[in-house]
């Protein structure tokens, strides 16, 4: 029951340092291209972003910002202790008046994660949920179709294990309270577009299927269960201006994704290529 309850209930880390220019070792998609409707200044915007009705929520390692998104005014942030037990947050997801968060000791070795969780009204950190050294580097959790669903990245290089890649990045699914249900690998041709890194970011839209981005490339892959065997299935891939890490579908405006651009320090609102 560790969080059915909370399903019921309605580092003194310094700015953000430069981000090394990005090199591809593919050509990224251009065609189509995911429109561009918002722009909103967050220089915390450095691993992801959740949102909710009137919020959005700027992420790094071990800092959040709660932005208006009428405004884009800064309401409320939260910083971790320097050296503290929060090392690598990534994507985050609201569900209800809970801002949850993936989190892990990236980039050391051997991998440990968990799942630490906020709440958006106060950004008063309010419970963890501990993976210990399990499946790899959690990415990202979502709630969706009432189960959470969690990635666990591998790298082929910093951060990475002996002997596991890319390829063995795991999408596992979990019921609410954290007890393995199932679990799927990711495309071939998605895993080749990760240059070395993994699935960073990933959100369920209302229509369904799986949005998901890598680490650095300006690209998302659309993705959906498959009615048999144990790889997700690739629907489509569409560009989009910002490069990798994590998004979030605002589920309150269907359609509406947010992303982080995390040169500029942006997080930006698209919608899908239109047709698409």
């Amino acid at each position: 029951m560790v969080l059915a309850c909370f399903l019921a209930l309605a580092l003194a880390p310094q700015g953000p340092a430069p981000t090394a220019e990005v090199v591809l070792n593919h050509p990224p998609v251009t065609s189509p291209m995911a429109p561009v409707v918002r722009r909103y200044a967050a220089p915390e915007a450095r691993q992801g972003v959740a949102v909710d009705r009137d919020a959005f929520y700027a992420i790094t390692n071990a800092w959040i910002a709660k932005y208006d998104k009428r405004t884009g005014k800064r309401l409320a942030e939260w910083r971790g202790e320097k050296n503290g037990p929060i090392k690598h947050l990534d994507s985050g997801v609201v569900v209800g008046n809970l801002l949850v968060c993936a989190h892990s000791n990236f980039p050391e070795t051997p991998m440990a994660s968990s799942i630490e969780i906020w709440d958006t009204r106060t950004l008063k950190h309010v419970r963890s949920h501990s993976f210990g050294l399990s499946r790899g580097s959690a990415t990202w959790a979502d709630w969706h179709d009432g189960a959470w669903w969690v990635t666990f990245g591998h790298y082929a290089g910093k951060g990475g294990e002996a002997g596991k890649g890319p390829d063995r990045t795991v999408l596992v699914k979990y019921d609410r309270d954290f007890r393995e249900l199932a679990a799927w690998s990711f495309p071939k041709e998605v895993v080749s577009r990760w240059d070395g890194m993994s699935n960073s970011g990933g959100s369920w839209g209302r229509d369904g299927l799986l949005y998901a981005t890598g680490h650095h490339s300006p690209e998302v892959y659309v993705l959906r269960i498959p009615k048999m065997g144990p790889e997700l299935e690739l629907v489509r891939m569409y560009g989009i201006e910002t490069e990798g890490q994590g998004i979030a579908c605002d589920r309150s405006s269907p359609g509406d994704l947010y992303s982080i651009q995390r040169k500029t320090g942006e997080v930006l609102v698209t919608r899908p290529p239109e047709g698409r």
